[in-house]
C-alpha cells in the first residue's frame, strides 16, 4: 500500500476548513480568544507546546556497547585465556589494546543523538495571544489549540495555525519544505489532499515571518505540529550499521570460526599423534590463537579513521563519527537537496530582458559578482542605456538591504527577491546610496496581494517626479502603455519570453515607470494607471552552486549517482536539475510517490534523478527505497525538513554555517564551507580510507598467517615451536605501533576517483586479497622456518634459533611494508622514499626495537633472547630480499592481467 505522510493522515484537515468552521471547531471567537480558565483546561488536556525530551543511553552503557563487537570479544576470550595460563604481561598488553579501541569510541560518539533537542530548540521562545480579550505575551510553549496569535514581519511561527486574517503575509517555509521563496498567504481553504508545501492557509511552527501581518488560531502545539512529527520521524528513524562496521563484524566472525576449528584439530593432533601433554598442547594453541588474532587491527583501523577525520576537517568537512570516514568511499547513491546545499538559498537574477535583447547575468547569491552577456559576448553594463533605466528602477523600488562583512560576506536584511534586484544592480554599477541621494523616495504604496505590485515615488531634485513600479508581471503589463523603446507594447511577444524563463523554472518580475506631474508629493493607488512604460523582465532563481555543477560531475565520472530531492516545485526543480547535469525529464513528485506501492517506487526511484514537492516523510521513504536495493545512500541537507532522512541515510552530510542544528546533530559529516563540491572530496579521502585499512590488513593478515603457519607446521611435524607466545605478541605489537601505523599515511592510489564504487554486498576480505594474503603467508612461513632449521643445523641452540627466527618474521614484515603501499604498482616508484615519510621513519623505529629485543640484557630476559653474529644477518637479510621480489614478481602478473585494485 502507499505509505501517505503523516501530515495528511492527521484529522481533522484544518487545512481544508474554512475560517468559520475552524473557529467552530476550536470553540473560539476572533473577538474574545479563549478566556484563561479555558487555557488553563487545554494546556493540561493537550500539554506544553514543546517536544518531548529524547531517550538517551547513559554514558555507562554507551561506553560498554563499545566492546559490543565479535573481533572485541575474540581479544578478550584470548586476554582471558592468557590470564589463566599466568602470563600476565600478555594480557596486559591485550586488555590495553581493547581498553583504548574504546575509549576512543566512547569520546567520538558522545554527542550522536542530539536531534530532538536541536529541533525543540528552534521553537519560538514568546507569542503574542488573544485572551479574555486582550492582547497578552506569553512563553510559546504554554499557547494551547484554540488560541489566536498574532504575527509580524520576522517573527518565527510559535505553533502550527490555520489563518484567519492576513495583510500582505509571506512565510519562509524553507526549513519545512525545502522551498527558497516565501510563500504568499492567504485565508481560503485549499484540498484536503494538499502537500504541506501548497497549504497557502496555514502557517507552519518553526517557519519564519517574511512580510506583512496576520492572526492565526493554534490548531496543533508540540509533538502534533509538523515540526513535531519531523522530531518524532529523526526519533524513530534507525541509524544504520555502516559498511565497514559490517564487514569487520563479518571477518571477525570468521576469524573466530577458523581458529577454533584449527586450535581443535591442533591439539587432538599434537596430543595423540605426538604424545604432546595436556598443557603443552593447550599452550599451543594458545599461541595459536595470539598468532592469528589480529588485536592491533581495531587501534589501527581507529587510528587510520581519526587520520582521515583530521585530513577531512581541513577540507571544510567535519566527521562526527569515524566509521562515516571510511563509509563515505562506499556509497553509491548521493541524494541532495537543493536549496543552500546545491544552491545558496540566495535568489539571483539570472535573466534581464530588455525592449530589443536579452541579457545573461552571471554570478550566484547575494554578492554583486559577476556580469552580464548578450550571445555569449561580454555587454559593458554602464554603455547600455535600457539595462541601466531597469537597474535603477530595481534598486529604487526596494525595501531590501545586502550588508557585508569578512566573516559572513553578503547577507540579506528582507526579501530574497528584493534581495536578488538589489544584487543585479550593484553588478550594473549602481550604488544604493548615491542612487537613493539623486533621487529620493518621496511616497510608497507597498506591496499588497490584491495589487500584485510595489509602486515608490521619486524626484530629480529638479522638480520631475516620476512613479517607479514592480510585480507580478501579468498585473504590470495591464498598466503599461509602451516599452522603454518608445513602441507600442507588444503584449504577445512578452508573454513569450515570459513564459521561456517561467519554463525554465525562472520567476519573473517586471519593473516599469510613469512620469508624473511637477510637484507631486504624495501616491495614492488611483494614481497606479495605464500610463506606465515598462523597462523590461527580471528572471529570478536560486541558481545552482558553480562549484556543484562541478562537484556533481566529478561525482558521476566516479560512478556515484546524483539525485535532487527538494521540497520546490517541479518546474523549478527540473530546469535546476538540468543545469546541474541530471537527467531531469521525468520529474518525480511527492503527490505521485503517495500513490505508487514499494515495487513501483523502488524501480521509479533508481530511474529518476530529480524528485519535486517532496515531504520529510517522501525523503525517508525514497531512501528506503534505494536501499531496498542495495544501494548505500548519502542524504545531505540543511533544513529541519531533512533531519529525518540525514539519521536515515547510510551517512547523512549536513551544512554547517546556514543548516539547522537539527540537520546537524542528525548527521554523520558536518560541511563547514555548505559547498556540496566539498563532498567530492569527502569522497575521495573515504576511499584513500578504506584503501588504506585495506592496505593495513594486506600487511597484519599476512604476518598473523605466517606466524600462526610457523605454528602448526612445528605441530604437525612434531618439531619444536619456532617461536614462544610471547615472541609472536612482541612481534604483532611492534610491527603493528611502527609499520602496520605507517600505512595510515598512505597517499592516495592513482585514478581514486576514475573507479566505481565498492560493491555494498563485497566482502572486506575480497578474493585478490585473500589469495595475496596465502600467498605472503606461505613465503613468511618458508623463510621463518628455513632460518629456525638453519640456526638448529649449525649447532645453535633453541634461543639462538628462535631469535633468528623472530628477526627473520620481522623483517620479512619491513620489506613487505615497500611492497603493499601500492596494490598492485611497483614499489621501485620514485616517491618509494618521498610519498609517505612517516614509512621510513616508522622503519627506522623498527630497527632500533629489534635491535634492543635481540641484544639488550632486559630484553633478552624477558623474551629468551640471545645476540646473532652477522653470519645470521646475512642470512635473515638475503632472505628478506628474495621475499621482496617474489611479492614484486606477484605484482607484475597481476597488473599484466589488468589488476588495479584489490
Amino acid at each position: 500500500m502507499p505509505n501517505n505522510s503523516s501530515s495528511t493522515d492527521r484529522s481533522p484537515r484544518w487545512h481544508a476548513q474554512s475560517v468559520d468552521e475552524t473557529l467552530e471547531t476550536q470553540s473560539v471567537s476572533t473577538g474574545t480568544g479563549l478566556s484563561r480558565e479555558e487555557a488553563e483546561r487545554r494546556l493540561e488536556q493537550h500539554g506544553r507546546n514543546s517536544l518531548p525530551p529524547p531517550k538517551r543511553r547513559g554514558p555507562w552503557l554507551r561506553f560498554v556497547m563499545q566492546f559490543h563487537n565479535p573481533l572485541i570479544y575474540v581479544l578478550l576470550v584470548a586476554g582471558g585465556v592468557t590470564f589463566a595460563l599466568e602470563d600476565y604481561m600478555d594480557a596486559g598488553v591485550i586488555f590495553g589494546v581493547v581498553l583504548i579501541n574504546a575509549a576512543i569510541g566512547f569520546i567520538q560518539e558522545g554527542k550522536a543523538e542530539e536531534a530532538l533537542e536541536a529541533v525543540s530548540a528552534m521553537l519560538a521562545s514568546h507569542a503574542t495571544v488573544l485572551r479574555d480579550g486582550e492582547r497578552h505575551e506569553i512563553e510559546a510553549d504554554l499557547l494551547v489549540p484554540g488560541d489566536i496569535v498574532m504575527l509580524e514581519s520576522g517573527a518565527r511561527v510559535p505553533a502550527d495555525l490555520r489563518l484567519i486574517r492576513v495583510k500582505n503575509l509571506r512565510v519562509n517555509e524553507a526549513a519545512i519544505t525545502g522551498e527558497s521563496m516565501p510563500v504568499e498567504k492567504g485565508t481560503e481553504p485549499v484540498a484536503a489532499d494538499a502537500s504541506v508545501g501548497d497549504r497557502t492557509c496555514m502557517a507552519y511552527s518553526g517557519t519564519v515571518v517574511s512580510f506583512g501581518q496576520a492572526q492565526g488560531l493554534v490548531v496543533a502545539t508540540g509533538k502534533a505540529t509538523e515540526m513535531g512529527h519531523i522530531g518524532s520521524l529523526v526519533d524513530e528513524t534507525q541509524s544504520l550499521v555502516t559498511p565497514l562496521v559490517r564487514r569487520l563484524d563479518q571477518f571477525a566472525r570468521q576469524i573466530t570460526l577458523l581458529i577454533l576449528a584449527v586450535g581443535l584439530i591442533m591439539f587432538l593432533y599434537g596430543h595423540f599423534m605426538h604424545d604432546m601433554g595436556l598443557l603443552e598442547a593447550f599452550k599451543a594453541v594458545v599461541g595459536l590463537a595470539v598468532a592469528a588474532i589480529p588485536e592491533g587491527l581495531p587501534a589501527i583501523v581507529t587510528i587510520v579513521l581519526a587520520i582521515g577525520t583530521r585530513a577531512m576537517a581541513k577540507n571544510n568537512a567535519i566527521v562526527r563519527r569515524l566509521p562515516a570516514v571510511e563509509t563515505l568511499g562506499s556509497v553509491t547513491i548521493i541524494c541532495s537537496d537543493k536549496t543552500g546545499t546545491l544552491t545558496r538559498n540566495e535568489m539571483t537574477a539570472v535573466r534581464i530582458m530588455l525592449p530589443d535583447h536579452t541579457l545573461d547575468v552571471s554570478g550566484t547569491g547575494y554578492a554583486p559578482e559577476g556580469g552580464f552577456q548578450r550571445d555569449g559576448e561580454a555587454v559593458d553594463a554602464a554603455q547600455d542605456d535600457a539595462l541601466q533605466a531597469l537597474a535603477r528602477c530595481a534598486l529604487l523600488c526596494n525595501d531590501a538591504q545586502l550588508k557585508h562583512d569578512d566573516e559572513t560576506g553578503w547577507t540579506l536584511v528582507g526579501d530574497p527577491t528584493e534581495g536578488a534586484l538589489l544584487s543585479f544592480a550593484r553588478k550594473a554599477g549602481l550604488d544604493p546610496q548615491d542612487a537613493a541621494d539623486e533621487m529620493p523616495r518621496i511616497d510608497e504604496i507597498p506591496f499588497e496581494s490584491e495589487n500584485r505590485f510595489m509602486a515608490t515615488l521619486h524626484h530629480d531634485h529638479q522638480g520631475h517626479a516620476f512613479v517607479l513600479l514592480k510585480g507580478a508581471p501579468e498585473r504590470v503589463l495591464d498598466l503599461c502603455e509602451q516599452d522603454a523603446g518608445s513602441q507600442p507594447l507588444d503584449r504577445a511577444a512578452w508573454e513569450t519570453r515570459m513564459d521561456e524563463a517561467a519554463g525554465e523554472g525562472q520567476r519573473v518580475l517586471a519593473l516599469a515607470r510613469a512620469d508624473m506631474p511637477a510637484g507631486t508629493t504624495a501616491l495614492s493607488i488611483d494614481d497606479i494607471t495605464k500610463r506606465f512604460t515598462l523597462l523590461g523582465l527580471a528572471g529570478l532563481i536560486d541558481p545552482p552552486r558553480e562549484e556543484a555543477i562541478k562537484a556533481v560531475a566529478e561525482c558521476q565520472s566516479a560512478g556515484l549517482r546524483v539525485k535532487m530531492i527538494t521540497g520546490d516545485h517541479a518546474i523549478t526543480a527540473a530546469a535546476i536539475g538540468q543545469q546541474l547535469g541530471l537527467n531531469a525529464d521525468n520529474v518525480l513528485t511527492g503527490e505521485t510517490v503517495e500513490t505508487l506501492d514499494d515495487a513501483t517506487l523502488q524501480r521509479r526511484a533508481l530511474e529518476t534523478d530529480v524528485f519535486a514537492r517532496a515531504s520529510p516523510a517522501h525523503k525517508l521513504r525514497l531512501m528506503t527505497a534505494l536501499q531496498d536495493q542495495g544501494e548505500l545512500v548519502a542524504m545531505t541537507g540543511d533544513g529541519v525538513n531533512d533531519a529525518p532522512a540525514l539519521k536515515g541515510a547510510n551517512i547523512g552530510v549536513a551544512m554547517g554555517r546556514k543548516g539547522t542544528d537539527a540537520a546537524r546533530e542528525a548527521s554523520d559529516l558536518v560541511l563547514t564551507d555548505d559547498n556540496f563540491a566539498t563532498i567530492a572530496r569527502a569522497v575521495r579521502e573515504g576511499r584513500v580510507v578504506f584503501d588504506n585499512i585495506k592496505k593495513s590488513l594486506l600487511f597484519i593478515l599476512p604476518t598473523n598467517g605466517g606466524e600462526a603457519g610457523v605454528i602448526l607446521l612445528a605441530v604437525f611435524a612434531g618439531l619444536a615451536l619456532p617461536v614462544t607466545a610471547g615472541q609472536i605478541l612482541w612481534v604483532n605489537m611492534v610491527t603493528a605501533v611502527t609499520l602496520a601505523l605507517a600505512l595510515a599515511f598512505e597517499p592516495a592510489e592513482a585514478g581514486v576517483m576514475g573507479r566505481p564504487p565498492r560493491p555494498p554486498s563485497e566482502p572486506l576480505i575480497t578474493r585478490l586479497l585473500a589469495i595475496r594474503i596465502v600467498y605472503v603467508s606461505l613465503l613468511m612461513i618458508a623463510v621463518t622456518f628455513a632460518v629456525f632449521q638453519w640456526e638448529l643445523a649449525r649447532g645453535g641452540s633453541i634461543d639462538l634459533a628462535r631469535t633468528a627466527a623472530v628477526n627473520m618474521l620481522v623483517v620479512g614484515e619491513l620489506v613487505y611494508l615497500f611492497n603493499v603501499r601500492r596494490f598492485t604498482a611497483t614499489a621501485f616508484r620514485r616517491d618509494i622514499f618521498s610519498g609517505n615519510p612517516v614509512a621510513i621513519w616508522m622503519t627506522l623505529l623498527l630497527i632500533v626495537f629489534q635491535i634492543l629485543f635481540t641484544y639488550a640484557p632486559p630484553m633478552q630476559a624477558l623474551f629468551q633472547t640471545v645476540p646473532l653474529d652477522m653470519t645470521s644477518w646475512w642470512i635473515i637479510l638475503g632472505l628478506g630480499l628474495v621475499k621482496f621480489i617474489a611479492v614484486e614478481a606477484e605484482k607484475t602478473v597481476l597488473r599484466h592481467f589488468g589488476v588495479q585494485n584489490m
